[in-house]
């Protein structure tokens, strides 16, 4: 049974990986030949990265934990997403080239449809049975089924929606059904099932042990490090102009950044290192808060020097580009104690105990004094259940 289940997680994973190979050459081929932008490109570059993540973080939680759905569920997704990447590459490339017949490719191009699936399992499925593969509770069996019911007749509805195939200029639906035109509309239900599954999420964690919250602490810091990028990326675009370098990178850089949740997923669900998530939000917070800040100072003193000497200037360039070097140690260590004493007030609060021990240690002659402040401070900050001190004697 074991080998059997490992046989088809690594079959899911050569499956979606031949997939997206085939899909990607034959859109750059496409792109190539119409000699479209680097940007667009490196964009279908980019999202092979997040179904790589999926379909390798599925595979490895499939074979260490088969009895979990949740690692069939991120293989089936990176499945999913190669489905969309291969037929919508092949179908283009048919399309432009002649290389089949044309039903044949106004056909596949109708598969890329797949993406509603994914988007389902991805926003419903995956948040109402993370951890350990199980609905909250089996009140949850409706929802869980209703959502299913509603992601079906929205593949099918976008499947029959009649005109053109989005992505395919020219190229008529051929199963479109005018009479059901009225049927993508259903997929305003898949979304709002979205919001119904993270009030289950939420739900979990409040009634979760220690060990369960820390793996859905880890789980929500990918899924809110890809929408943080995700809209950040929004945002510079939109200041920058679609269509400039820069603004391709970024698109690129956001579309990479999905892979962050089946890479969460996956420390949860494998427990590695599982208890330094506080280590890395922390981190995280205070890297993304100096980069923001450090940005900022650099662009306002390139602002500031260049009217000053002269907006082509080197000198101003460079002055900035120092001005920030320095700024980088003092920013880091004010970021640093804002966090710690926002957001992890334990760990703010237990270097100020320690440094104030530190303090008096250096006054105090008294053993025993110095013995009941030691355990005073040990209880504070570590909170053990039980602390003794054991002096050796002299002798």
């Amino acid at each position: 049974m074991k080998n059997r289940q490992t046989r088809l997680a690594v079959g899911l994973a050569v499956a979606s990986a031949v997939l997206v190979l085939v899909g990607t050459a034959a859109a750059l081929s496409t792109e190539i030949r119409l000699s479209r932008s680097e940007g667009s490109i490196w964009a279908l570059i980019s999202f092979v990265i997040p179904i790589a993540a999926f379909s390798a973080v599925g595979g490895v939680i499939a074979v260490r934990r088969p009895g979990n759905p949740i690692g069939w569920l991120l293989a089936a997704i990176g499945l999913l997403f190669a489905i969309v990447v291969a037929s919508a590459g092949i179908s283009v490339w048919a399309l432009e080239t002649g290389s089949l017949p044309r039903a044949a490719a106004e056909w596949i191009s109708v598969a890329p449809n797949a993406w509603v699936i994914a988007l389902g399992l991805i926003g419903i499925q995956l948040p109402l049975r993370v951890p350990d593969g199980t609905l909250p509770s089996p009140r949850w069996r409706w929802f869980s089924r209703l959502s299913i019911l509603l992601i079906a007749v929205s593949v099918v509805g976008m499947a029959v929606q009649p005109g053109e195939v989005e992505g395919v200029p020219g190229t008529a639906n051929p199963l479109g059904v005018e009479s059901l035109a009225w049927l993508p509309a259903v997929f305003f239900g898949v979304l709002l099932c979205f919001v119904v599954a993270l009030v289950a999420l939420v739900l979990r964690y409040l009634g979760a042990d220690s060990r369960e919250r820390v793996q859905l602490r880890w789980i929500a810091f990918g899924g809110v490090l890809f929408f943080v990028v995700y809209f950040v990326t929004l945002l510079l675009v939109e200041a920058l102009g679609e269509g400039t370098a820069a603004a391709d990178v970024l698109i690129s850089i956001s579309q990479a950044a999905f892979a962050a949740l089946p890479i969460s997923i996956g420390y949860a669900m494998l427990r590695h290192r599982l208890y330094d998530i506080d280590v890395v939000i922390n981190r995280a917070l205070v890297y993304g808060g100096l980069t923001l800040t450090l940005g900022a100072a650099y662009l306002g003193l390139v602002l500031v020097a260049g009217l000053a000497v002269g907006r082509s200037s080197d000198l101003a360039i460079a002055g900035s580009t120092l001005a920030v070097a320095a700024l980088f140690r003092p920013a880091r260590s004010r970021i640093q104690a804002l966090v710690d004493r926002r957001f992890f007030r334990r760990r703010y609060d237990a270097a100020l105990t320690l440094a104030s021990f530190s303090g008096r240690l250096r006054d105090e002659i008294d053993l025993e004094h110095l013995g009941d402040d030691l355990r005073g401070v040990v209880q504070e900050t570590v909170q053990p259940a039980h602390v003794s001190l054991w002096l050796r004697s002299h002798s």
